[in-house]
């Protein structure tokens, strides 16, 4: 065991994510055999052999897989280590966000707000898709992910699920399209054009159930996958929007769109996805502490 090391470690991970040795050499600019001889010690370091070969390529046996396993939690540790140390001098401390593009702005907002206006924080935001977001996370380039999609787990995924907050969700509209006094909720829905998420959200499957409870096929002027464009269409008057009040509250508050009424049982729900880490970030055990 003596013979085991980071760097056997490396090139055997090239090799698992290649398939080939000739590929793996090629990328870690060895020549074949001397990778081969590389991988040879370390399978006898261990004790197993670690790929097995089918057709030109090469695949993990059991024992490669669990290895695999493993170096891959070596490597991010070190990671983890190297990226906390060496910010361990900076008077300014960053935490990275990603944010699920969908994902209000209002929400991630009230989330940040605890480090806003810091002098010894700088805030990173990225967005993108929730897989683009969980690779940055996984690879340490991201603290924590902003979601409202809970990621699949299972005993060996390594996310940890923060839930941060559930938001009602109701018809949102123009003064004029909602009327004084407001309408009944079923007079509305079989009445007025919708804004409404799209067909692959939980809210958008929430409330064609509850529509098919109420006997209502309602007539849908738009659907949009972004919270962001679910406001704008409200604000422009092309329907009475299926949304979180938290997504239009400037606007609710100014009386620019009013809540026309509440969807019972529809709810949005806010997650933080992070790592354990063996250095977590300080500021986020900050935010989610303020979000709680």
């Amino acid at each position: 065991m003596a013979l085991l090391n980071l760097h056997h470690l490396r090139l055997f991970r090239a090799v698992a994510l290649d398939g080939t040795l000739t590929g793996a050499a090629r990328q870690l600019r060895l020549s074949q055999s001397a990778l081969s001889s590389q991988l040879r010690t370390l399978e006898s370091a261990l004790g197993h052999a670690l790929f097995e070969r089918r057709g030109r390529g090469l695949v993990l046996t059991e024992a490669g897989r669990i290895a695999l396993d493993h170096a891959e939690s070596i490597f991010r540790t070190a990671a983890d280590l190297t990226a906390t140390l060496s910010e361990s001098g900076r008077t300014r401390r960053a935490l990275r966000v990603g944010a699920l593009a969908t994902l209000s702005r209002n929400f991630q907002m009230q989330f940040l707000r605890p480090l806003i206006g810091r002098e010894d924080v700088e805030v990173v935001l990225r967005s993108g898709s929730q897989a683009e977001l969980l690779r940055g996370l996984e690879g340490l380039a991201l603290d924590v992910v902003l979601t409202n999609l809970a990621p699949a787990r299972d005993a060996v995924s390594p996310w940890l699920i923060h839930r941060l907050d559930e938001q009602p969700v109701s018809l949102v509209g123009s003064p004029a399209r909602v009327g004084d006094p407001p309408r009944a909720l079923t007079d509305l829905l079989a009445t007025e054009p919708l804004i409404v998420p799209t067909a692959d959200t939980a809210i958008r499957a929430a409330f064609d159930a509850l529509t098919a409870r109420l006997g209502i096929s309602p007539s849908i002027a738009a659907e949009a996958d972004d919270m962001a464009m679910l406001r704008l269409l409200a604000r422009a008057d092309a329907g009475l929007a299926v949304l979180p009040p938290i997504v239009v509250r400037d606007e609710l508050a100014t009386g620019r769109l009013v809540e026309a009424a509440a969807l019972e049982g529809l709810f949005e729900t806010f997650l933080a996805v992070t790592l354990a880490r063996r250095f977590p970030n300080p500021l986020l055990a900050h935010v989610l502490a303020g979000a709680a």
